[in-house]
């Protein structure tokens, strides 16, 4: 796992993604997801790309599943980007890495 990716768990959800100064992106799966893990580099590409303007994060739902609930997660992987506090866009499924930068350029 990339080094600026951020692990989230129910207990600093709130911290690392409703009170982030920046927007997040948040990656909602689990281990045994084959789509979860044919995004992961993915993810860990656009982490690189835009440390220090996107905060990007993790949470599996296996382990975390009251905060999966919290925000009506249903299937996985489901990608929420999150700015000021609020939910802005939601994408569900694998999808090439364009459709995940230009979501968070929307934001930017």
């Amino acid at each position: 796992m990339a080094d600026n990716i951020v692990q989230l768990q129910d207990g600093n959800f709130k911290e690392e993604v409703l009170e982030s100064g920046i927007p997040v992106l948040v990656d909602f799966w689990a281990a045994w997801c084959g789509p979860c893990r044919m995004i992961a580099p993915v993810i860990e590409e656009l982490a690189a790309d835009y440390q220090g303007r996107v905060k990007v994060c993790k949470l599996n739902v296996d382990e975390n599943g009251k905060t999966a609930q919290e925000y009506g997660v249903m299937s996985i992987p489901t990608i929420i980007i999150y700015k000021d506090g609020r939910e802005v866009n939601r994408l569900v499924g694998f999808m090439p890495k364009a459709n995940l930068s230009k979501a968070l350029d929307q934001v930017l």
